[in-house]
């Protein structure tokens, strides 16, 4: 464990003329015919694209570095983190953690909006500016347990909230579950899944139909996955060599996951702008990190067993890509469920789309509760 240490985002000039040098080489092909539906096509990857190679990256940069950054090894990662902390006194903490394929860059919109909070935006291991663990696996537990020291041993928070999406979603439930008397209280958009042998205990028909929905996409939508866990490294060789298709494959989620109409991949930037989009792409791409972020698709698939149910105060928001989350569920999990609601607004990455309406209901979740 070590003490916070600033840190600044740079990216070398050669680096940013390498980049613009292999975009302007792309080999970008025509759309297959017949092929199936997806969130990308060659059209506007060649207007991203084109775009990326005049974009201006030092006013990102200089965007970025005007939150508080700082790197602080822990459990043997340097784990990278902005740190936006209030003027108000006893302000309460909040812990926001991102998943795949997002950064924490995506989140700092919604943690500008929360200057009565101490927001602590935390890049998971591998992820971005934070390295990956030394050694070992890339574990749900051991994440928990790596962003629980960052908030207590290295920031001194003895309470604080927690709120993690996709991969973190069940990141933030263990530490939620597992030191509950640290956790004032947890916010989530992705709320919990019991594992497939716990629902096979569950005798809910709005849950099998739940599930069943799930299962029924994930044939398609789950490919990216399957491949991130069997064949990473092949993967991950084209990813960190082609920047066209790197910005391909983390677009097409970013599109396909996001609360926006189908049909046309442009519609992602009434929610994540285009901005927004090459900053995840440019990070992605000056960190390589594109194959230490596949790490929890094949490391941290394999769990202790089941997430014990969670007794701190919890605020259920559902995301629109599950909407028909069962509120059942939410309540055999989230022991002292004190909100349950469905956003109208708002996917996957649910405080990157929707920052305003997001911190709104969290201001108004802890206020309801106390920052204990």
């Amino acid at each position: 464990m070590s003490e916070p240490r600033p840190f600044t985002v740079h990216v070398p000039d050669q680096v940013l003329t390498d980049l613009r040098d292999r975009l302007a080489r792309s080999r970008i092909p025509e759309d297959s015919p017949r092929r199936p539906p997806s969130g990308m096509t060659s059209g506007y990857l060649r207007e991203l694209v084109d775009h990326w190679i005049g974009w201006d990256w030092r006013a990102r940069e200089a965007w970025l570095n005007g939150h508080p950054q700082f790197l602080a090894g822990i459990g043997g990662a340097d784990v990278h983190f902005a740190h936006l902390r209030s003027q108000e006194a006893g302000a309460p903490a909040l812990l926001v953690l991102h998943g795949w394929p997002h950064t924490f860059a995506l989140q700092l919109d919604f943690a500008d909006l929360l200057p009565e909070f101490d927001v602590v935006v935390a890049s998971l291991p591998g992820f971005a500016f934070s390295t990956p663990y030394a050694d070992g696996e890339m574990s749900e537990t051991r994440l928990a347990a790596t962003m629980h020291a960052l908030m207590t041993d290295v920031l001194g928070y003895q309470r604080y909230f927690t709120y993690g999406e996709d991969v973190t979603a069940n990141v933030s439930d263990l530490i939620a579950a597992r030191y509950p008397e640290h956790v004032a209280g947890i916010v989530a958009t992705h709320a919990h899944f019991p594992t497939a042998e716990e629902r096979t205990t569950l005798d809910d028909p709005e849950v099998k139909e739940f599930f069943d929905g799930i299962a029924a996409q994930h044939g398609t939508d789950g490919a990216y996955g399957h491949v991130q866990a069997t064949r990473p490294d092949t993967l991950a060789t084209a990813l960190n060599d082609s920047p066209a298709g790197l910005l391909a494959w983390l677009t097409e989620k970013l599109v396909e996951w996001s609360d926006t109409p189908p049909g046309d991949p442009r519609a992602v930037e009434r929610r994540i702008s285009r901005d927004r989009i090459l900053t995840e792409a440019t990070i992605y791409w000056a960190t390589q990190t594109i194959a230490s972020s596949f790490r929890p698709y094949y490391e941290g698939a394999d769990q202790p067993g089941p997430i014990p149910p969670t007794t701190v105060p919890a605020a259920v928001l559902v995301q629109r890509h599950e909407g028909t989350y069962p509120e059942s569920l939410a309540r055999r999990h989230y022991l002292d469920l004190r909100v349950f609601d469905r956003l109208t607004k708002g996917g996957h990455f649910t405080v990157g789309e929707v920052p305003e309406e997001m911190a709104a209901r969290v201001r108004e979740f802890v206020r309801s509760v106390g920052a204990g």
